[in-house]
């Protein structure tokens, strides 16, 4: 096995991968354990065997996007175990799995790493009535086989025979106990009937008083599913209930009306062997009859219930996506490898020309051939686009020849386009190609038709946010500065940056105002909140600091008549704000603030200060406030850093200690162009983040260097406390 030196058969190394996940089934109290194993090169983790459940049920959670936010994913990405004791706490950290898999288990996901790398992931389910953590016993049984797992798929990769998963799990057997017997006689004598069933749901035994309340015999339903031979059973919340009991291991029941009229409760029990199917004539309540009238199975195939929270896990992956991009690359990463997909591509119509809003795996000549493509061209995307219904074509010889330009998605086997419709419209579709010839399954044609509509809604959703978040961005940059004025004997350099989880439009604005030849005023500020009112309040104020710079009046000065102003406007909102009056002739600033984080100055020499400004209020709270003027050196080779919140700021962080460690990046910086000192700052900053998350606020940043004197030693001399600012963002 795994544990064995010398050389094996390709096949060996996949046989003992088998065996040690039998072992830790057949050892520990999980009753399903799942091996899966990475497969960079398809951004795959794939299961390929599996004890508890059968491989049928297993599909749907066979295939893992390793960008997916999924417990598998992540331990593959990490490296490290993850533990969800109860449905609810998989609901907390894994929304998307627990929307996919509503089954009260606790699950345990470990990787299989040797040799610096991991090649795969074990997962354990246990009923979620277990304690809610491991026993050192167990979690030592674990680790001890995932070692011998990894060690093993790693000596199988030396040997150039790596293990690959298969294309469908394999559903380990287990192993057979000495003595069963049905004992027929025993289970009639109990009220009601019962009912055998293997892993698979087929029916392997059944008792008289069974037969009588189904009304169907053995002959009928042995060796079958009995919501696949009775209509009145077909529906996929009845198939649900089995799914729950095989997975949870914990009774599952539901109810269901025989065509005679009789209500009848059925309530599963599941072990490692099979599950017992126990049915009981009921009465139902009055109030009961309209919920389990409204559940009777309509006419025709449902999808049935491993279908439905494939589509689940799928559709909730857009849920997340908020721009057009982000619902291209969720369907590229997360979506085209479980699909089985390899090429995809979204089509929009536009005033009368298709659009490619998104392609992936299909040739790059691809888009820019059907890019503007008028309408009136015979292609299958402009027909499923205007009869509003999906094709499906398992082999795409017959599509070629009715649409020659089909050849443009390069050489694929089949095809399914899938119209995008929202509020009885058809708006574009989706074409999926697959390498190989594909039979699309009713249950699959049934997924793919009701996942165009969820791609549908979020496209169309993203296309809406994109348009306001165009306007936002439009709205920003006519409110910021174009240009910066020039001044001889200062370089200055600024940055703006939106926050990425709201629209593209805050109050943080910054401004240069160029007074004669040789003085300028700089301003930062942050008006609280991001939205339109404060973006239009930061116009204002920027309109009205630039008004009173122009004047001739002093730093505080300038605050005190702007703080009046807010007061003025009547406005529920408030603003930090740093002005610096540069005085180049005389080598000087004149600094004020109002309640923003304080700037930083970094001599000639390399150190840097964070300078302790006398604290002033927000602007906007009190129309009588009072700031006060500093003034402080400004030596040729001096940098002054004026900046806002959003780059220091992070959940859980001391803000003190951020400012700090901004200085010192500062001063750790090599010589070079302000652009270059800007990048590293932004991209330090951000790697400092405590949960390494996209920002959530706005970032401006405005540095102001006066004639470099040469290069010296550089050092950080941190500040006594920086003041007191507060968060506008």
């Amino acid at each position: 096995m795994f544990g064995h030196e010398g050389r094996a058969a390709p096949q060996e190394g996949a046989r003992a991968l088998d065996h040690e996940v039998g072992r830790l089934a057949q050892a520990g109290s999980a009753h399903v354990v799942a091996a899966y194993l990475d497969v960079p090169e398809d951004r795959l983790i794939r299961m390929t065997v599996v004890t508890g459940v059968p491989a049928r049920i297993a599909r749907p959670w066979s295939r893992v996007a390793r960008a997916a936010p999924v417990p598998v994913a992540e331990a593959v990405r990490t490296g490290r175990p993850v533990w969800i004791g109860s449905h609810q706490e998989l609901a907390r950290r894994f929304p998307r799995t627990a929307l996919a898999f509503p089954y009260p288990i606790a699950m345990y996901v470990a990787p299989l790493v040797d040799g610096g790398t991991c090649w795969g992931a074990v997962l354990l389910l246990w009923p979620g009535t277990r304690p809610p953590t491991l026993g050192t016993d167990e979690e030592r049984a674990i680790d001890d086989a995932c070692r011998r797992m990894a060690r093993g798929l790693r000596r199988s990769a030396e040997r150039g025979e790596p293990v690959r998963p298969r294309p469908e799990p394999l559903a380990l057997e287990p192993p057979a106990s000495p003595g069963d017997d049905p004992a027929v006689h025993v289970v009639d004598r109990l009220p009601g009937g019962v009912c055998g069933l293997d892993l698979d749901g087929r029916v392997t035994f059944l008792g008289v008083r069974a037969c009588e309340l189904l009304g169907s015999g053995p002959g009928e339903l042995l060796g079958r599913r009995p919501w696949e031979v009775l209509p009145w059973l077909d529906d996929p919340a009845n198939e649900n209930a089995y799914l729950s009991a095989l997975f949870s291991r914990l009774p599952a029941r539901f109810s269901a009306r025989h065509p005679r009229g009789q209500w009848l409760s059925f309530v599963l029990y599941a072990d490692d062997r099979g599950i017992t199917l126990r049915v009981r004539p009921i009465a139902l309540p009055e109030q009961n009859r309209e919920r389990e009238i409204a559940r009777t199975a309509p006419a025709g195939a449902p999808v049935r219930a491993g279908t439905l929270f494939h589509l689940l896990h799928l559709a909730s992956a857009l849920t997340e996506a908020v721009s057009v991009q982000e619902v291209t690359d969720s369907l590229s990463e997360q979506m085209m490898p479980v699909l089985d997909a390899q090429g995809f591509a979204l089509l929009t119509a536009e005033e009368g020309r298709l659009h490619v809003v998104g392609s992936r795996g299909f040739p790059r000549e691809m888009p820019a051939y059907f890019e503007g493509l008028p309408m009136a061209t015979r292609t299958e995307g402009v027909r499923t686009i205007e009869s509003g219904t999906a094709s499906f074509h398992p082999d795409s010889a017959a599509l070629l020849r009715a649409y020659p330009d089909v050849e443009r998605y390069g050489d694929m086997a089949a095809y399914a386009y899938l119209p995008l419709t929202v509020s009885g419209r058809t708006i574009g579709c989706c074409v999926l190609g697959y390498d190989r010839r594909r039979p699309f399954a009713p249950d699959e044609r049934a997924e793919l038709t009701s996942l165009a509509g969820v791609i549908a809604q979020a496209l169309e959703r993203a296309r809406l946010y994109d348009a306001n978040a165009r306007a936002a961005r439009d709205l920003q940059a006519g409110l910021l500065p174009g240009e910066l004025p020039r001044l001889s004997g200062l370089r200055v350099e600024a940055h703006y940056q939106p926050a990425t989880t709201v629209l593209d439009v805050g109050g943080d604005f910054y401004d240069l105002i160029r007074l004669d030849e040789a003085t300028a005023a700089a301003v930062i500020g942050d008006v609280q909140g991001h939205s339109v009112p404060a973006a239009a309040l930061m116009g204002q104020v920027r309109t009205a600091v630039h008004s009173h710079a122009q004047v001739g009046a002093p730093p505080d000065v300038v605050l005190a008549r702007t703080n009046r102003l807010l007061e003025d406007l009547d406005t529920d909102l408030f603003a930090s704000c740093v002005y610096a009056h540069i005085d180049l002739r005389r080598r000087r600033a004149l600094l004020a603030t109002a309640g923003h984080p304080p700037p930083i100055i970094r001599y000639p020499g390399g150190r840097t200060e964070v300078l302790d400004l006398p604290p002033g209020l927000l602007l906007g709270i009190d129309p009588d406030a009072r700031f006060h003027t500093t003034e402080i050196a400004l030596p040729p080779g001096s940098l002054l850093a004026l900046y806002t919140d959003g780059l220091v700021e992070r959940p859980g962080a001391d803000l003190g200690k951020a400012v700090s460690d901004l200085a010192e990046c500062i001063a750790q910086a090599p010589p070079g162009p302000l652009p270059t000192l800007r990048d590293r700052l932004l991209r330090v900053m951000a790697g400092r983040s405590h949960d390494n998350r996209a920002n959530g606020d706005d970032i401006a940043l405005l540095l102001l260097e006066t004639e470099h004197a040469g290069p010296g030693t550089r050092r950080t001399d941190r500040a006594r406390g920086g003041g007191q600012w507060a968060d506008c963002g």
